[in-house]
């Protein structure tokens, strides 16, 4: 079973992703991204995909043509896990 950060421990975390936020009355992070064109876009989705497979831990997103924002919430725990942040992290660094 995956466990929900506590407030501290989310804190922490999120200090170390500054363009992610909390999701109004959800316990999710969010970020916006805006690329050249919607082939980059679609190149990062593509990266994040396979790295969410492998961690099977997928996100919720939205794409129109080259600007993608990413949801992130661990279901099974009802809330923010290191899931979540490691694949921000990853996230983070596809979209440079």
């Amino acid at each position: 079973m995956v466990e929900k950060l506590s407030a501290d421990a989310r804190r922490r975390a999120l200090a170390s992703l500054p363009e992610w936020t909390l999701v109004d009355g959800r316990e999710a992070i969010v970020r916006r991204f805006k690329f050249a064109n919607f082939n980059a876009a679609w190149g990062f989705m593509s990266r994040v995909a396979l790295q969410a497979e492998r961690m099977d831990h997928h996100p919720e997103w939205f794409n129109v043509y080259s600007t993608v924002e990413v949801t992130l919430s661990t279901h099974d725990c009802g809330g923010l896990s290191e899931k979540d942040i490691a694949l921000a992290a990853f996230i983070d660094a596809a979209a440079r």
